[in-house]
């Protein structure tokens, strides 16, 4: 698939794991007792609270999927999950370990789904990662493939050197252009209330009914 820009993508350029090296530190946590599972809690809480979690299944992109540990996740706990990532290494450990679900290898500015979803995850720093100057282009396309009134839920580090210092604002104005509206921002995935100066950010917008 052609993608948006001839720029190269920051994490195809720099990635040196495998699929099965990037997901050892989460196996190794989750050996340990450790919940691995932050992301895919909020989803679900989310689809609750807003009132997209019914009888069906909710319908979930996990958009720059990786390895595919939280579409797993949210299948495993009643959603129909679609995970896209331009990152085929990523996807082959995906589909190794749930070859059932559906996975894409395309760019999020111009992958084109049958499905609108529900909600659209955008998780461990996808935003950052984006191929640079498609930042608005990929956020337009994720509103677009979003049921009227559903959730788009993304979380990046605001201190990287791949992405502007004033990422926080940079991105409330790119969701404004992409027709979204801001519900909330926490500062870890179990919603800590957000704070000046906080070095992560979690960011909840929805698609107008």
């Amino acid at each position: 698939m052609k993608r948006a820009t001839d720029d190269p993508n920051p994490w195809l350029a720099t990635r040196t794991r495998t699929g099965a090296e990037y997901d050892a530190p989460y196996e190794k946590r989750a050996q340990s007792g450790i919940d691995i599972h932050g992301e895919a809690n909020l989803v679900m809480a989310l689809l609750a609270e807003y009132g997209r979690k019914d009888a069906r299944k909710p319908h979930v992109l996990d958009a720059g999927c990786g390895t595919g540990r939280i579409a797993i996740e949210l299948a495993r706990r009643g959603c129909q999950t679609v995970g896209v990532d331009l990152d085929e290494v990523m996807l082959a450990q995906a589909r190794q370990k749930a070859p059932e679900l559906r996975w894409l290898n395309a760019d999020l500015a111009t992958v084109t789904l049958d499905n609108r979803f529900d909600l659209i995850l955008m998780a461990g720093n996808v935003m950052i990662y984006l191929t640079p100057n498609t930042e608005a282009a990929v956020l337009a396309n994720m509103a677009s493939h979003l049921k009227p009134g559903g959730l788009l839920l993304a979380a990046f580090e605001l201190t990287p050197t791949d992405w502007p210092a004033q990422a926080q604002s940079a991105y409330a104005e790119l969701t404004f252009a992409a027709g979204l509206q801001h519900l909330a921002i926490w500062s870890t995935w179990e919603q800590a209330p957000w704070q000046p100066g906080a070095n992560y950010l979690v960011a909840l917008h929805q698609r107008p009914q």
